[in-house]
């Protein structure tokens, strides 16, 4: 975003450096001419008007003409300080709403990078820190622009703007650097694929990394297996487990690996939990289930072959089919996973 943002600057240096000499007049001719060439430039290399360039040179014309109107150069002066402070509020919007202004702007000009949901939070932080950075400094030009002198302005207006820009990417760099040197993998984890609310993958990152909130979407299986009366098979989750210990969830839910497809999974994930071969499957759903600890691109199968179940792992240490009615009056009763409890809301709109 930066690199697009920075060529704006250089018609209000041009007119510092030339002020200085020759004095404001020519210094806010030179700096239009610099900023109506840069428009063209942009036009004939990229056929597109840089609006940046355009709100910048504008704002020149504007507040140079009334300070020439005037006779006084504090509107003129205010300019930089008023062009930040419409960074600042697509800093702010971006940061702290739903509506990510930059990175639609991201993806605008760099249409073939797509974001995971980890790169998506941090560029919310760097951008929170940004926001706080460059409002402080905004504020720093406006009181430059009244109290101090016009060679204290000139610096705090452009050059401690690049100085501040130079040392929150700095920070961001040694940082990022810092937390991947921390992040220990194990050689054996399993790798998990990196999707897209479409299915699409994107990426691959190790279980553990996938698992402590950084919202890395990942896709899954969960199998539901029915009997004749639409009774539904559950397993009882072990009291060691981490995550909802002891209570009833999916018969069948686990990860895709990298490199498998839905089938292969579903059928490992099958005869790991419940021992349950040679059946055939139905994809009904899917959707993305957001939790503490991950989120999940949640495919949801269902099967009415049942009668080859055993229990033989120490995963599953209970399992037994359930009515609706039985499912409908423990709801809410903290005796069924959460994510069971709303795939089974689904389960009624697409099968009863």
């Amino acid at each position: 975003m930066f690199k697009k943002l920075l060529p704006g600057f250089i018609p209000l240096f041009v007119f510092i450096a030339i002020d200085e000499i020759w004095g404001t007049r020519a210094g806010l001719v030179a700096a239009l001419v610099i900023g109506v060439g840069e428009m063209v430039w942009i036009w004939i290399q990229e056929k597109r008007y840089d609006r940046f360039v355009l709100l910048d040179t504008g704002l020149l014309l504007v507040l140079g003409s009334v300070s020439f109107w005037l006779n006084n150069d504090i509107f003129f002066k205010l300019k930089p300080g008023l062009v930040e402070l419409i960074l600042c509020g697509v800093l702010a919007v971006s940061a702290f709403s739903r509506l990510n202004i930059v990175g639609i702007m991201t993806q605008r000009y760099m249409k073939d990078m797509e974001m995971n949901e980890q790169q998506t939070a941090q560029l919310r932080k760097t951008m929170q820190l940004m926001f706080v950075v460059f409002l402080f400094h905004t504020i720093l030009v406006f009181y430059s622009a009244f109290y101090l002198s016009n060679e204290a302005w000139a610096f705090i207006s452009g050059g401690l703007f690049y100085i501040l820009f130079a040392v929150v990417f700095a920070y961001e760099f040694i940082r990022q650097k810092l937390k991947s040197r921390h992040q220990v993998v194990p050689i054996e984890e399993e790798w998990l694929p990196l999707v897209n609310e479409q299915g699409e993958i994107i990426g691959q990152a190790p279980r553990s990394v996938c698992h402590r909130g950084d919202k890395l979407l990942h896709p899954v299986v969960h199998l539901h297996v029915f009997n004749q009366q639409k009774h539904i098979y559950l397993q009882k989750r072990p009291l060691n487990k981490l995550v909802q210990p002891g209570k009833w969830d999916t018969a069948v839910g686990g990860h895709i690996s990298v490199g498998e497809t839905l089938e292969t999974a579903l059928k490992r994930e099958a005869w790991e939990e419940i021992g349950l071969t040679q059946f055939s499957a139905k994809l009904v759903k899917t959707y993305r289930w957001d939790s503490k600890i991950e989120s999940e691109l949640v495919y949801v199968f269902v099967t009415n072959d049942f009668k080859s179940i055993h229990l033989h792992s120490e995963e599953v240490v209970e399992g037994r089919f359930w009515t609706p009615k039985q499912i409908e009056s423990s709801i809410g009763l903290e005796v069924f996973t959460p994510n069971f409890e709303q795939e089974y809301q689904l389960l009624k709109m697409e099968l009863f």
